[in-house]
């Protein structure tokens, strides 16, 4: 995991921040980690497969039933980053 030291931190914006977390019951650093999270990843975000897949469908060109064929052949192994040596 990677660590991340944040300068110059307003007082006000760290009390703030205490405050939340303690209305949320946990630490300062848990409370920080979960706005980041949810800053960089929000729920809403758009998936380009799931973009690309509801233009086909909409285009006539690839039915429900299709859609699920290539869902359950897709390769979810995460890809490794390429070798330099």
């Amino acid at each position: 995991m990677a660590i991340l030291t944040v300068r110059n931190l307003p007082d006000e914006v760290h009390r703030a921040l205490r405050v939340r977390a303690a209305q949320h019951g946990r630490s300062t650093e848990a409370e920080v980690r979960d706005i980041l999270e949810q800053a960089a990843r929000p729920e809403g975000r758009l998936k380009l497969g799931l973009l690309l897949a509801s233009i086909a469908r909409e285009a006539g060109g690839l039915a429900d039933a299709e859609f699920e064929q290539f869902s359950q052949l897709r390769d979810k192994t995460p890809a490794l980053p390429p070798s330099i040596e």
